[in-house]
């Protein structure tokens, strides 16, 4: 597939990463030379420099033999131009693009049939927003996140010495959890996928990821003893995009402060936000953090735009007394640094972004991707088809397909309903399969298994 990537900025770079090691013609645009050489040292793509909403530009691409455009510019203006243009001049790449801003996403009738011409729209600060609220909403996970509309659910706990999970064999957690629709997908020790089948040994500092029915996942949690107190007092270090969504998504239920450092969007979103406490200030002043009760919040979440500074000042909130901290990390290797810090979780943007992209990119029928673990690994649902080709799965038990090492079943839904699924299950057509792909190479196998009819 030929894909042309507009912008190579964090989220273009990320993309063009993830869409480099499988095989695509990729094409990156961006008016920052050093951006693209940087690409270009470390992946075989090709660059143009100009600007990504220029027709020479993007003739220079080849856009008229592009099967998909991705525009993920710093401008949500040059991302919607450049997709207009690209509709009024080619007729084959579909279009997807980046839109942050809350005022263009509120009114639908912009991306309607009669409005700019493009084919998807993603909002990365409103899925980083939705996956915060998560994690709020079930703290004691790592990560979660939604398949089939919302069905299921896919979600991590860290396992801490002395608690269930710890010298659990996989069998006795099934025993513990006695529920078919709950399967335990993945164990990641120190980022490295480990073997899952009924013997494995869970151990301390391991991730482990789980798929259940959406209904069931509190009573999960509580079974392995990691359903914590709802978290209710929290502070909000950042009033950008993603901060300002969270303020009004939790200002209702919640109490809820922002600490701003600019004081003109300070004063903006103070005006936004009617049951938020604004506060004018630097997030990593300890003296702020403590005259505003840091040692009685239940969540510090730094979600600023700079890493470093949400590093430290999560760090910091911890140290003096927050219940929890989460830390929005643009650059998966800061990760890295985490260790030791107390910061709870790290929320990755890119990896949000990532997976909402992927999902109209993959070859087969698929409906939903979750990037994790870094973009190491995949969480992807599936549709079952009949191929008329050797590999359709309809009609076929789930023993006598071979899925390679690696691949585990999630979930099935039949008909909006949530199934167990085991060795003798037999897939019909429409299935939503849910599955896990520990790493990202045994990706183009599902796609293989799950092609659809082709016209």
């Amino acid at each position: 597939m030929k894909i042309v990537i507009l912008g190579a900025g964090v989220t273009g770079s990320s993309v063009a990463s993830a869409l480099a090691s499988e095989e695509n013609d990729i094409v990156v645009i961006d008016f920052k030379q050093q951006l693209l050489d940087a690409l270009k040292e470390r992946f075989d793509i090709a660059t143009v420099t100009g600007n990504a909403a220029h027709p020479t530009v993007l003739e220079q691409a080849g856009l008229d033999t592009a099967d998909m455009v991705i525009a993920v510019t710093d401008r949500d203006e040059t991302n919607m131009l450049a997709c207009m243009i690209i509709n009024t001049l080619y007729s084959r790449p579909k279009t997807i693009a980046r839109v942050r801003a809350i005022d263009y996403l509120k009114n639908p009738k912009l991306f309607g049939p009669a409005g700019i011409p493009v084919d998807i729209v993603i909002s990365p600060e409103q899925m980083v927003m939705e996956s915060i609220r998560n994690l709020i909403d079930f703290p004691g996970v790592l990560h979660i996140s939604d398949f089939a509309e919302g069905l299921v659910r896919l979600f991590s706990v860290k396992v801490v010495n002395g608690g269930f999970l710890t010298g659990k064999r996989i069998n006795d957690v099934k025993e513990r959890l006695a529920d078919g629709k709950i399967r335990v997908v993945a164990i990641f020790r120190q980022g490295v996928p480990q073997a899952v089948d009924g013997e494995a040994i869970v151990a301390t500092g391991d991730e482990v990821f789980f798929v259940a029915p959406r209904n069931e996942v509190r009573r999960v949690l509580k079974a392995l003893d990691k359903l914590e107190a709802p978290l209710n007092r929290i502070i909000i270090a950042g009033g950008g995009h993603i901060g300002k969504r969270l303020a009004l998504a939790l200002e209702n239920d919640h109490h809820v402060k922002i600490i701003e450092k600019d004081p003109v969007r300070a004063k903006k979103i103070a005006n936004d936000l009617e049951h938020t406490v604004v506060l004018r200030g630097d997030c990593v002043d300890d003296t702020l953090l403590l005259d505003e009760s840091i040692d009685n919040t239940d969540l510090f979440c730094a979600i600023t735009d700079n890493d470093g500074v949400n590093i430290i000042s999560a760090s910091l909130a911890k140290n003096l007394g927050a219940r929890k901290a989460i830390c929005l990390l643009n650059h998966v290797s800061y990760s890295k640094l985490l260790p030791g810090t107390g910061i709870d979780v790290a929320v990755l943007p890119n990896q949000e972004t990532l997976g909402s992209i992927l999902k109209h990119v993959r070859r087969g029928d698929v409906a939903q991707v979750s990037s994790l673990c870094g973009g190491t690994a995949e969480a992807i649902e599936a549709i079952a088809h009949r191929s008329g080709g050797p590999h359709s799965v309809v009609g076929q038990r789930v023993d006598s397909i071979k899925f390679p090492a690696g691949i585990v079943m999630g979930a099935l839904i039949r008909q909006q309903q949530v199934i167990p699924i085991h060795h003798d299950t037999v897939f019909e057509e429409g299935d939503h399969v849910i599955m896990f792909a520990r790493e990202k190479k045994l990706v183009a196998e599902i796609e293989k298994i799950f092609q659809p009819l082709q016209p």
